[in-house]
Formats: structure tokens, C-alpha cells, sequence
């Protein structure tokens, strides 16, 4: 079974599956979310490498030669560790992608004047990459990047749609306004934030070009198989998804469904 494994701390590496399936429906698809132990945002280093590593081998176990960490937190945390210490010896043939490079690589032609704002999550944030990547990638760009502690836990509660959301989404949003009101183009750094995207784009109502993840990573995904036909060539085609999550798989089921727009069916699993 060779599958194309996405993982996520949580619910939010679902918007990322979605896009990835509609512009590839044709492959096999283990989706895995560690909900019971989320968010990663506010863990450490260690801690988020640990639990990313655990996930990685359960994906690679159950068929997948390719595991996309559809999680900013972790592809921050714990993807270069996995891809340059533990990849070697674990599974040599197998590929374990991040999406932080995709969506920076997008900003050549979504900025307009060079000011990038990040959304976030506290470990995102901290972390600095998205703040070393763009750097790499466009060193005349300057970044503010703003963690948004309250947006993952108001999606996980069903809160998104919710008028208290509002107060939280404009807090964060003119934190970043005021540190820099030049901002042209903000990154929603967290694969949970497109769920408040209708509340985000009303807050900045116009100000700013926002950047969502799931189109970007997908269209890289294309590039990707492309470029390495000894992975695509091992990639399954029966057209099939399957989701586990390490939380109550009818209380994932539920909000799972929500996020794929269609009603769906959940496996346990103990990482």
C-alpha cells in the first residue's frame, strides 16, 4: 500500500488534504491527527520533534512513501531533524515534506512591496523560520510575524463561526497592523486558520493580500512528483482516504467532517 501520508497536530492539516486531493484525486491518502495530545503551538522543541517523529513512523509503518507535515508547528520544529538525522537510518527511500517552503516561495508573486506579515502559532512564531526562509528566499523583504494564541483553540471548539471570534481575530490582526502598517501580504501560518478565513478577510478589509497554504502545497506536491518519479511510482492510484486520529474518533469524525465538507469515518490509533 503505498500511500501518501499527511499529518497534522490537529484538524487543520485537513485544509491542507482537501486542496492535495483536489488537484491530485487519483492517489491513496492516510490522514493522521494527533489530537489528543494537541496543540503543538506552545510546546517545545523536543517535545514537537518527539511527537512528529512518532507520527512519521506510524504513517511509514501503515504503507506511506511520502508523509507531508501538513502542521506549521512541526514543519518548523522537528522537519529538518526528521529529514537529516532520522530519514537516513529509519526509511532511506521514503520523503517527508513540510509546507513553510511552498508558501514562502509563493511570495515573489503575491508581494507587492515586500512587507509579509505572519499569523501564527506561538511555537511557529518562535521558532523564527518563516522569519529565515523569507529571508533566504527574498533578503529585501522585511517580516513581522504575530502569534494568534486563541485561533487554533477557537477552530478545535467549533468557535470559528462564532461572533466571539470576532474580538480575537481583530486583536491579532491590528497587532500586526501597528507593528507594521505597511504590510502588503500576510501569511496564515497555522493549516487551522483558513476556518476564520471569512472573519480575517473583514478584518483587513482589503489592506493586505492574505496567503492560504492549501493550494500552494498541493500545486508544490504536483511539482514534486513530477520532478521524483522514483516516489510518485511506488504512490498507490486506487483514489482512496483513510483517517485516524489518536482522540475519540467520533468527536473527530464530527469536526473532521466539517473541514472536508463531507461526512466521514475515523480509526483510532495509539502513538
Amino acid at each position: 500500500m503505498g500511500r501518501i501520508g499527511i499529518f497534522d497536530s490537529g484538524y487543520g492539516g485537513l485544509t491542507i488534504l482537501r486542496s492535495i486531493r483536489e488537484k491530485l484525486p487519483e492517489y491513496d491518502y492516510l490522514y493522521l491527527g494527533d489530537n489528543a495530545r494537541a496543540p503543538y503551538g506552545t510546546r517545545s522543541f523536543d517535545v514537537v520533534y518527539e511527537f512528529t517523529l512518532q507520527a512519521v513512523k506510524a504513517l511509514f509503518d501503515r504503507g506511506c512513501e511520502l508523509v507531508i507535515l501538513a502542521c506549521n508547528t512541526a514543519s518548523a520544529k522537528a522537519l529538518r531533524t526528521i529529514q537529516q538525522r532520522d530519514l537516513p537510518r529509519l526509511a532511506p527511500d521514503k520523503r517527508v515534506l513540510g509546507i513553510i517552503i511552498p508558501t514562502v516561495e509563493s511570495l515573489g508573486s503575491t508581494s507587492t512591496g515586500g512587507n509579509i506579515g505572519v499569523l501564527a502559532t506561538e511555537g511557529t512564531v518562535s521558532s523564527g523560520t518563516y522569519d529565515i526562509e523569507i529571508a533566504k528566499f527574498f533578503p529585501t523583504f522585511r517580516t513581522v510575524s504575530v502569534a494568534c494564541p486563541m485561533w487554533v483553540p477557537l477552530v478545535e471548539n467549533s468557535e470559528y463561526d462564532a461572533p466571539g471570534a470576532d474580538y480575537f481575530v481583530a486583536k491579532y490582526i491590528e497587532e500586526l497592523f501597528s507593528q507594521e502598517p505597511e504590510t502588503d501580504t500576510i501569511i496564515l501560518g497555522c493549516t487551522h486558520y483558513p476556518l476564520l478565513l471569512p472573519k480575517i478577510e473583514r478584518q483587513v478589509a482589503g489592506r493586505a493580500r492574505i496567503v492560504t497554504q492549501g493550494e500552494l502545497v498541493a500545486s508544490s506536491l504536483v511539482d514534486y512528483l513530477k520532478r521524483h518519479p522514483e516516489i510518485e511510482s511506488r504512490c498507490d492510484k486506487g483514489g482512496s482516504v483513510e483517517y485516524l486520529t489518536t482522540e475519540n474518533v467520533d468527536k473527530f469524525a464530527a469536526l473532521a467532517g466539517v473541514f472536508m465538507n463531507q461526512p466521514l469515518r475515523a480509526g483510532r490509533i495509539e502513538l
